[in-house]
């Protein structure tokens, strides 16, 4: 029988981050060209709600290794769609729990910014903006305002996950099969088909929001990949 890595592991990359004390209130998003009229937002309660959502991560995550139909896959092809699919499962996620966020924003060049980022490493990656903020927070009024059950939530969570438009994929005509299984839908099939565009639009809209925002507080420069890695990969 294979185990699979303990989330208690002192070894493995979760532990650490569970484990890892971070003085949020120095942390600083990367600096970046934006529009002066842009503003940008960080998290009023950054404690709080990005170990909230780094546990919605892990649980959506451990709700997928609980799929015989993902777990029967090759690795290669699990890694592949978790990695192409985590924003949109994740965002799902926030969803069912119900989970709620507040933001301070400022303009992109401001003195409250200047405080807020000083003494930042620069990277590629962009702080988060009001705009993108307002989108998410519409995206889950719009889920909730469907009123899912548990189970429509793991049919929808199922139908995107299971998306054979993915490079790299090994089987692809097993997860062709699985994606029209997932398609069943007992709800209005168009209020689903709906549901399924709006979360693949933001499957790589929302990528860098959702990193910056709610993990990159709590990771600092860990790769999520890696924590994916080491959470879905069997021990030997």
């Amino acid at each position: 029988m294979k185990k699979y890595v303990n989330k208690q592991d002192p070894h493995g990359i979760l532990f650490s981050i569970l484990s890892r004390k971070r003085d949020f209130a120095h942390f600083s998003y990367p600096e970046t060209h934006r529009c002066h009229c842009e503003r940008l937002v960080c998290l009023k309660n950054p404690h709080t709600t990005c170990r909230a959502a780094f546990g919605v991560l892990v649980k959506t995550i451990h709700f997928l290794k609980s799929l015989p139909s993902f777990q029967n896959l090759q690795l290669n092809d699990r890694l592949v769609l978790l990695q192409n699919h985590w924003v949109p499962l994740f965002l799902l996620g926030l969803a069912q729990e119900h989970m709620t966020f507040e933001v301070w924003d400022f303009p992109a060049s401001s003195i409250l910014r200047n405080i807020l980022m000083n003494g930042q490493q620069k990277s590629d990656d962009c702080p988060p903006t009001l705009a993108e903020v307002d989108k998410l927070k519409m995206f889950l009024n719009k889920v909730w305002s469907l009123d899912l059950s548990l189970n429509e939530y793991a049919y929808l969570k199922g139908a995107i996950l299971f998306s054979q438009d993915v490079p790299g994929l090994k089987s692809r005509a097993v997860i062709a099969g699985l994606q029209e299984e997932a398609h069943h839908h007992p709800r209005d099939p168009h209020t689903f088909m709906d549901m399924l565009f709006t979360a693949s639009t933001l499957q790589m809209e929302a990528r860098s929001l959702v990193t910056e925002l709610f993990f990159r507080p709590i990771t600092g420069q860990t790769d999520l990949q890696e924590l994916f890695n080491e959470i879905v990969k069997p021990i030997e």
